[in-house]
């Protein structure tokens, strides 16, 4: 009789996230009573906009509660398309945009309709740790790309077009960057598309955190914007998670050359079938502005928790970090004091109670991560507490 235990499935060697591990260890301690201070979260930790909620609730009394297309509804679409072209210069029509299930979902789709055994996918580091599983879960090998602190945490495009083989599909594109904060600057984005089109391979651009920038003088660009030959190139992702505060309503969406979003859109149709309909009109209003208003009081915010929690983290001896540009991370080098991310992390949660991401798991052993989607309160206990290890292991 087979064990069937011992099964071997295509996607069975995933490991469950340790965002999530490290997370629900802070939420055990809480349970028991204990004063656990958290900055894991990589959600906004605002309500969804009152006019976006109506949206949806009025969708649902009005009973659209059955299938959309796979690839979307078609109103909400056409609406994608038309952000895609005013918001970020990207040529594209509403036939080339899918609506998923999560922005997450987009970029795993994306990566299955390119990807196959064999393939590789270029991914630089430090990166967020569902990638290299995604790409692992099509069977293609994942290619690390390390970049530098001393660089912005850019890829440096000489070493990409190093890495380029005839086996190479993907370079994985993600600014405002998870978990480094950085934004990419727009002459390394040209110099990167110079290498994409003359080595022709593809770009999943995730622009997921595009909204949330906080220096004038390092706006967002989409790679995609800067010429026909790399639009044609590139996958476009995004969502409504983090701009909106909606994570949990599950919507994602892509643009992508027309060959590609039609395997996109038949992956999808065997797969998920359509996002959830009433989320969907939920998003109508919110890329119809019903909620300008709130999205620039959360990015006014988010700057003002940025500048306070680089300047108490990057006081702290020891600590090494980059001023986070976009995002609502801070990505710190803890290296110095000897522990691996792991180590530190698991010590900072059991002697200080603050729960942070260690960063092995995202290409980046030595470092960890803290979310500043939290009040200022919280963020000055965190930077006390992690100043209080820092000195007990220096």
């Amino acid at each position: 009789m087979k064990d069937l235990q011992s099964s071997q499935g295509f996607m069975c060697h995933m490991t469950p996230s340790a965002t999530l591990a490290i997370t629900a260890k802070a939420k055990e301690l809480k349970a028991q009573g204990l004063d656990v201070c958290s900055m894991c979260a990589g959600e906004p930790d605002f309500d969804t906009p009152r006019a976006i909620k109506d949206a949806c609730i009025d969708a649902l009394n009005a009973g659209k509660v059955t299938y959309t297309p796979a690839s979307g509804l078609v109103e909400l679409r056409k609406l994608v398309a038309e952000k895609f072209v005013r918001d970020n210069g990207i040529k594209t029509t509403w036939e080339q945009t899918v609506v998923a299930p999560g922005a997450k979902f987009s970029v795993f789709s994306a990566l299955a309709a390119l990807c196959g055994p064999g393939d590789e996918v270029i991914l630089p580091a430090p990166y967020w740790l569902s990638y290299p599983e995604m790409i692992r879960a099509t069977g293609a090998k994942v290619v690390e790309l390390p970049t530098r602190a001393e660089n912005n945490y850019e890829v440096d495009p000489a070493e990409l077009e190093r890495l380029i083989t005839d086996n190479t599909r993907a370079l994985i594109l993600n600014t405002p960057s998870n978990p480094t904060g950085i934004v990419y600057r727009k002459e390394t984005l040209e110099r990167i598309a110079e290498v994409v089109v003359r080595r022709n391979i593809m770009v999943i651009a995730d622009e997921i955190y595009e909204r949330l920038v906080y220096d004038a003088a390092k706006p967002h660009v989409s790679i995609a914007a800067l010429g026909d030959e790399i639009g044609e190139r590139t996958v476009t992702v995004n969502g409504f998670s983090k701009t909106y505060a909606m994570t949990g309503w599950r919507l994602g969406y892509l643009t992508a050359p027309r060959w590609l979003a039609k395997k996109i859109i038949a992956f999808q149709s065997h797969t998920t079938s359509n996002a959830t309909t009433f989320a969907q009109y939920g998003a109508v209003a919110a890329l119809q502005g019903a909620a300008e208003a709130e999205v620039a009081m959360m990015c006014k915010a988010f700057a003002a928790r940025r500048d306070l929690i680089y300047a108490l983290v990057s006081a702290i001896p020891g600590v090494k970090c980059v001023k986070p540009q976009g995002a609502f991370y801070l990505f710190c080098d803890v290296s110095s004091f000897g522990l691996s991310s792991e180590e530190f992390c698991h010590r900072l949660l059991e002697e200080e109670r603050l729960a942070v991401i260690p960063c092995g798991a995202f290409g980046a052993e030595g470092a960890i991560r803290l979310s500043y989607a939290c009040s200022e309160e919280n963020i000055r206990a965190a930077a006390q507490r992690l100043a209080q290890l820092c000195a007990k292991l220096k």
